[in-house]
């Protein structure tokens, strides 16, 4: 059974930085896209990035230059740094892992990440 964990989650004020962890068991990890979405109150559920097994990496256009995606293969963990955060930023965010980007078969909980003014 696969398990994805998120961790690192708080409360940061805007301009700040957090690092996100995802760290997942069970699973062809190594082999599989990893991919982070978020989801504030009363908003669809958002790709922010993605991560494909040969490292390439994806980015909404929105967080581009200031979230870096990346991941540790002998950690079995994918993380999600994040500089220069915004309020508006503030939402659930969610790992996901799948055969492709895009094509996800498993997601995590959920972290909370509040960005305040």
């Amino acid at each position: 059974q696969v398990h994805l964990v998120e961790s690192g989650g708080g409360l940061v004020q805007a301009g700040g930085s957090l690092r996100l962890s995802c760290a997942a068991s069970g699973s062809m990890f190594s082999i599989n896209a990893m991919g982070w979405y978020r989801q504030a109150p009363g908003k669809q559920r958002e790709l922010v990035a993605a991560i494909t097994s040969g490292g390439s990496a994806y980015y909404v256009d929105s967080v581009k230059g200031r979230f870096t995606i990346s991941r540790d293969n002998a950690k079995n963990t994918v993380y999600l740094q994040m500089n220069s955060l915004k309020p508006e930023e503030t939402a659930v965010y969610y790992c996901t892992e799948g055969e492709l980007v895009g094509k996800w078969d498993y997601w995590g909980q959920g972290t909370q990440v509040t960005v305040s003014s």
